[in-house]
């Protein structure tokens, strides 16, 4: 549990850091689950756990801490927190392989828009000052938006659909000291979040890989509370079919007219639109702020 409170790991993780084989932490791993101890959160073959309710857990991790404080120390968790460098070193070098094996193509894409660091600056500029609460990034992919944005939220989940995307975003994180970030294998149209539990919702360069982008923005107003703003970064309309067929863009960027539209349809005002001119491709920036509910006349 001092392990997991510390970081999200696998259970083969576990069984590494604890020099144990996988079949007997994965029995332990049961006993903690079904007592709500612990959680698990499957992402295609790996199963991630998690510490479960902070309500529940707070006793536990109270009378941890005041024994360790009590005994000086416990050597065998200094043991342990040596040996989860390794898991360190192991997640680092897996997201740099990633980003080597893919640099071309990604430097490709981005070739064609302004640099990422003008994006990232407009971001902030369109979040304002105010804190972000409960900030979900969907498609997180390496987490570069919880990166930039995390230290501005009460708490940061990323969501991808993708097990190797959230693996790069672990080790992503990871090296910026970001290990307590949630992140969670999710698919837009059935995203693991109760409705209306989110205040800022992030849709970074997604919404052009999906055949029905008003249905997408429909499931994100779900999980936006009333005042809670959603914003989506995206393409201005163009007409480069090779992103079509080379890297099975659904879509060729959005009008603010698009947008708009749909943002009004899933109870969302459009309240912000920014632009950053690129050749051939222009970035452009739309927030929503979810309207509340009408009451219904007596």
């Amino acid at each position: 549990m001092a392990l997991l409170r510390s970081m999200e790991l696998s259970v083969g993780e576990l069984a590494q850091v604890l020099g144990q084989s996988q079949p007997r932490v994965s029995r332990h791993v049961k006993i903690l689950c079904d007592a709500a101890i612990s959680a698990r959160r499957r992402e295609g073959s790996w199963v991630f756990l998690t510490p479960g309710d902070s309500e529940l857990l707070a006793p536990l991790f109270a009378a941890i801490d005041h024994l360790a404080f009590k005994s000086g120390g416990d050597h065998w968790a200094q043991a342990d927190s040596a040996r989860l460098v390794a898991v360190r070193a192991d997640r680092a070098a897996f997201a740099a392989q990633y980003f080597a094996a893919h640099a071309q193509e990604w430097d490709e894409i981005r070739s064609l828009h302004v640099s990422d660091a003008a994006v990232e600056t407009k971001i902030i500029s369109a979040l304002g000052e105010q804190p972000l609460g409960k900030l979900v990034d969907i498609g997180t992919g390496t987490g570069r938006m919880i990166e930039l944005l995390a230290s501005r939220s009460e708490k940061a989940i990323g969501i991808d659909r993708s097990p190797e995307m959230l693996r790069l975003a672990r080790a992503k994180l990871m090296e910026a000291g970001l290990d307590a970030v949630d992140l969670r294998q999710g698919d837009i149209h059935d995203l693991p979040l109760e409705g209306d539990s989110a205040n800022t919702v992030i849709l970074h360069q997604v919404l052009h890989y999906l055949p029905a982008p008003e249905v997408a923005i429909e499931k994100l107003a779900r999980i936006t509370a009333p005042g809670g703003r959603v914003l989506i970064i995206d393409f201005a309309p163009h007409d480069l079919e090779s992103l079509r067929d080379r890297d099975a863009h659904a879509r060729l960027g959005f009008s603010d007219t698009q947008i708009s539209g749909w943002f009004a349809a899933a109870g969302l005002t459009c309240d912000l639109t920014d632009e950053l001119p690129g050749d051939p491709l222009t970035v452009k920036i739309w927030r929503g702020t979810k309207r509340a509910p009408t009451k219904a006349s007596s």
